[in-house]
């Protein structure tokens, strides 16, 4: 019966993402039809709305065949507010999946090479997510998002938490993002036991079985002219230092 049970695991594992990428190309490919419509920019909140229950039908399936579960913790409508800059700690790959899947009209920034590759730039183009170059285009482009009423999720590390490591060096740009679009910044904290395609793992290694996450909707920042950039990076840098360390 163990044996039977990890074959299954195997299995299901593995075809969350055949499923999973099955779905993103067929999103994809209706994308790309899009983008050739005059005024496609029109479209853009129905793909959003689209990757989000597309999102939420995956976590779905992780839940129902014990791939993974998670914990959700404070993600009410009193809490999650559109035009905010969400923040959160990033120990693994599917956590932009898991958190987009519940902040309400969403977009993040997206890497420049990801945005050229046909099968996943087509949906992240038309869902206006912002391109991740580096430097004054990519602030004013994620704000004037914000500013416009959009979630906008950040990761601060700017890449997955390496292993073994609480938490990674907070690069500055989300309170830039928030100054300059005039709005506070939300910290979201995930909590897992063991990550699920962490940073320097390979993706075709199968990690035990069932993956837990806690996410947790924590401490709301300002982020006003007042405050030293250097102050809030520090308060950020706190919160997920305070929020992982006591995680069971």
């Amino acid at each position: 019966m163990r044996q039977l049970g990890r074959i299954r695991s195997v299995v299901l594992y593995y075809l969350s993402w055949i499923v999973f990428g099955a779905v993103g190309v067929l999103l994809n490919m209706a994308c790309i039809v899009l983008m050739a419509l005059p005024g496609r920019d029109r479209y853009a909140p129905a793909v959003r709305a689209a990757i989000k229950r597309l999102f939420g039908a995956w976590i779905a399936w992780l839940h129902a065949t014990r791939i993974a579960v998670i914990d959700w913790k404070g993600f009410d409508a009193e809490r999650l507010q559109a035009g905010t800059v969400y923040i959160a700690n990033h120990p693994s790959i599917v956590d932009a999946t898991l958190i987009l899947a519940r902040l309400p009209d969403a977009v993040c920034i997206f890497k420049p090479a990801l945005m050229r590759n046909p099968a996943v730039g087509p949906a992240a183009v038309m869902a206006g997510y912002v391109r991740g170059d580096t430097g004054l285009d990519l602030m004013k482009a994620a704000a004037a998002r914000v500013a416009a009423g959009q979630s906008l999720l950040v990761f601060p590390e700017g890449t997955r938490t390496a292993e073994g490591t609480l938490i990674g060096k907070m690069k500055p740009g989300f309170a830039l993002i928030a100054r300059r679009a005039g709005v506070p910044i939300q910290v979201l904290i995930v909590r897992t036991e063991r990550d699920l395609l962490p940073r320097d793992r390979p993706w075709w290694r199968m990690p035990r079985v069932p993956i837990r996450y806690a996410v947790l909707v924590d401490r709301q920042i300002d982020a006003s002219a007042e405050r030293p950039i250097a102050d809030i990076v520090a308060e950020v840098q706190g919160r997920f230092h305070a929020g992982l360390a006591c995680a069971p």
